[in-house]
């Protein structure tokens, strides 16, 4: 079983950063609108601190979290968007206080979590490695579109590990939410980090394979670009059409990004596309 420590600590880490990027801002920033249609900064934070809220109730009072998902039955297409209104609503200091309180209380119930243990979610039930691991991913992922909002370039690091890790765990399960059989084969995935090691799955001599920077393979799984522009190659037509339905968040298909230039952008040496060429970072919720 996974020691949920080491992503907890990356959690903190990305959340620390996400934090002293809109600490500071002035209140007519945090009505920017950011790549998600109809969402601010400040709704994008507001959403990290619903979700944070509840998966502290899904570590400590699954019974209140089962009433979540019964809410959530209940209006599919709204239950999120309507999370992240009533937070945006709140004023600005306000928001950051009720997002730092939920994640910290989340972090502290995750390690304090009996090891072996399970709790439910949207999707499958999740160990605490792999909720600080959701959380993790969705906090950078909304964190690029705040970046995007504020004309900020947020350098990639090597925490991204975690998000890539789950976007291959996710395989199956982007199979399964669009109602399509997974294969029965693994597939071999090559990236490089942001620090320049390799990180890989799955064995050697898969005849399906991916290869590419780490962050676009990251950017690709939380839906913030689309595949053309980005510097990943599939080897196989199996791996070909995963990259073409990819997520590694729960819930039901993204609609994914739009291209941004009929030949795809100019790439600098770290794998990231030039700035004037980035694909938009949406939210996929």
């Amino acid at each position: 079983m996974a020691d949920p420590t080491p992503v907890i600590d990356d959690l903190r880490a990305e959340s620390g950063e996400l934090d002293l990027l809109v600490a500071e801002l002035r209140p007519e920033q945090w009505e920017l609108p950011t790549p998600a249609a109809g969402w601010t900064v400040a709704h994008q934070i507001a959403h990290l601190s619903w979700t944070d809220r509840s998966a502290l109730l899904a570590v400590t009072a699954p019974g209140a979290f089962r009433e979540l998902v019964e809410k959530a039955l209940a209006a599919p297409g709204s239950f999120v968007d309507e999370g992240a209104e009533e937070g945006a609503a709140l004023p600005p200091a306000e928001l950051l206080a009720a997002w730092r309180a939920g994640r910290t209380a989340l972090c502290e119930a995750l390690l304090a979590a009996p090891p072996g243990a399970r709790f439910p979610w949207y999707g499958p039930p999740m160990s605490a490695a792999s909720m600080a691991t959701a959380r993790l991913m969705e906090t950078w992922a909304h964190g690029l579109d705040i970046a995007d909002a504020l004309g900020v370039v947020r350098p990639p690091t090597d925490r991204l590990r975690h998000v890539a890790r789950l976007g291959v765990r996710t395989r199956d399960f982007a199979y399964g939410v669009r109602g399509l059989t997974p294969p029965a084969e693994e597939f071999r995935i090559e990236l490089l980090a942001p620090s320049g090691e390799v990180w890989a799955y799955g064995p050697e001599g898969a005849a399906q394979r991916v290869t590419g920077p780490a962050l676009d393979f990251c950017l690709l799984v939380t839906q913030r670009a689309h595949r053309a522009d980005l510097a990943l190659t599939a080897t196989g037509p199996d791996a070909d059409r995963w990259l073409g339905i990819a997520q590694a968040f729960a819930g039901p298909p993204g609609t994914g990004r739009p291209r941004t230039a009929a030949d795809g952008p100019a790439r600098r040496a770290d794998g990231r596309a030039e700035e004037s060429d980035r694909p938009a970072q949406g939210a996929a919720r």
